[in-house]
This record gives structure tokens, sequence and C-alpha cells, in this order.
């Protein structure tokens, strides 16, 4: 048994299959592992499916991650803006993957959260596993030609599929696409995208919008850290079966949510509504 690619897994939306390991193969070891909490284990990394891209093999043993954006003091005293760095957790709190942003000053400060970034995405040994690319675009819709879009690579410089914002004047909508731009999933929003003591869910469901398969999650963190830090923790659910592919371009997916609707901008208020 393989992780199949998205296409030839079936119909769109009918759930795409990754399962079996080769035996024989040797855990390799915790070393070089990236900046993070040092109280925190690593996930062990378990032996490579068939057809897997390096460092994937994680997502096959999982339908449920984590993902913890770190507290930056020099933001939260200056107010200057610093590149995200986040925890990638499974259910247990072992981390999966480390990510962080590469944006220059520049662009941070003076674009917000509409700046286009890289974000690189390490595993426990320090190899960059996953690179999202998110460019410049407009997040009007009085430019619904110009909608928000993110790649998604793995390895980086393999892209395995894609974010793609679609214009809905109530709701916030994505379509997740292959790497050949083919429409696999679709993500629904709710109308008003505001954190008020509860969390808020981004459903994640079959491109034809009938079936569920997933949900992204913003978790409610509690008043301080929500009024006072762009610090947002993610929950990120899928069928352990969905193909290793799609997993990784679920979370680049977390990501672009994150920076759409919940980083502050330069006046501390949080984002709400579609736009």
């Amino acid at each position: 048994p393989n992780c199949f690619s998205a296409n030839n897994a079936g119909p769109p939306g009918a759930g795409f299959y990754a399962t079996g390991m080769p035996a024989g193969l040797a855990v390799p070891p915790m070393q070089n592992q990236p900046p993070g909490n040092e109280g925190a284990a690593w996930m062990p990394a378990p032996p490579p499916p068939l057809y897997c891209p390096p460092g994937l093999e994680y997502l096959t043993q999982i339908d449920q991650i984590l993902i913890h954006q770190q507290i930056e003091l020099l933001e939260i005293i200056t107010g200057f803006e610093t590149n995200n760095k986040y925890e990638i957790k499974n259910t247990l709190g072992q981390r999966v993957y480390f990510a962080a942003e590469d944006t220059d000053c520049c662009t941070r400060n003076c674009c917000g959260p509409s700046r286009p970034f890289t974000i690189h995405i390490l595993d426990n040994l320090g190899r960059e596993v996953i690179n999202l690319q998110r460019p410049l675009r407009c997040s009007s819709c009085c430019f619904p030609c110009c909608l928000q879009e993110l790649e998604v690579q793995a390895p980086p410089g393999t892209p395995v599929g894609y974010v793609v914002q679609n214009w809905h004047p109530c709701l916030p909508k994505f379509t997740i696409q292959d790497e050949r731009k083919t429409d696999i999933l679709k993500i629904i929003g709710p109308c008003v995208v505001c954190s008020c003591c509860e969390d808020i869910h981004f459903e994640v469901k079959s491109i034809d919008e009938t079936l569920p398969v997933g949900r992204i999650s913003k978790q409610w963190t509690g008043f301080v850290k929500e009024a006072f830090t762009d610090a947002d923790n993610f929950g990120i659910t899928f069928p352990m079966d969905l193909d290793v592919k799609m997993k990784a371009v679920m979370i680049g997916a977390c990501f672009l949510i994150d920076f759409m609707f919940f980083e502050h901008g330069a006046d501390n208020k949080q984002r709400a509504g579609v736009w």
C-alpha cells in the first residue's frame, strides 16, 4: 500500500488513502533539532511509506494536529512585527514540525497581515520538509480577480498543492487544489470571523460541499492572550487515510487563514468578517 497522489485516489472528497509501511526501516535519530520549547518531546519519525514525500511520513500516523504560535516578547513590548514561529504537535503534545516565517522587516511592518510570506516547516532532524509561499495579493471585494493564494511545496521546490481563495459576498471560502491545480476540497468559514469566548471553525468539505472531510479551528485562548498578542492556537482534523499531500496543503491553509483573519494589524485590532 502506498501514499496515493490526489490524481489517482478516486473522486474528489471521497477520501485519499495512505496506508502501510515497509518493515525493517530504522527510526532516524533526533538530532539537529530546530528551536522550540525544550520541554516538549518530538514525535518519533515513522518509517516512510512508498511514494510519500520525504518528511511527510509523520502525517500518515495522525488524524489531528495542533498548531501553537509562539509569543514574541519584543512584539508585545514594542508593537514591532516580528517573524511568526509555530510549533506543530500531535494530540499527545509531541512536536511533529516547527514552522518559521521568513519575511524581511520592511515587508512585515509595512504590509502587516496582508504581507507576502515564506514559511519553512522543519522536521525533528532540522530538515525543511514543507515550504509555504504566499504572494502579495489584494484582499478586497473590489478586486475579485486578485484573491489570496498559497502554494505548498513538499519537499521545497516541488509543488504538491494550492490553497485558492474564492470570492463570496458573505463567507470566507477557499479551494484546496492538487499539484495540477485540480480542485480537490473546499473550505468554508463563518460569516463573521471574530473570536469571542469560543472556537471558530472552518469546515473542510468535498468539492460539491455536501460531505464533511475535516475542520480547521481557531481555538479561544483567553481574554488576555487574545487582547494583547496575536499568538493563536489552531486545531486541524482530517481523515487518517487522507493523502499526506492534502494534509500538508490543509496545514498551509491554516497558516493562510491565520494571517488573513487573526493576525493583528498595526492598530493591534483583529480583523473580522470576510474582507
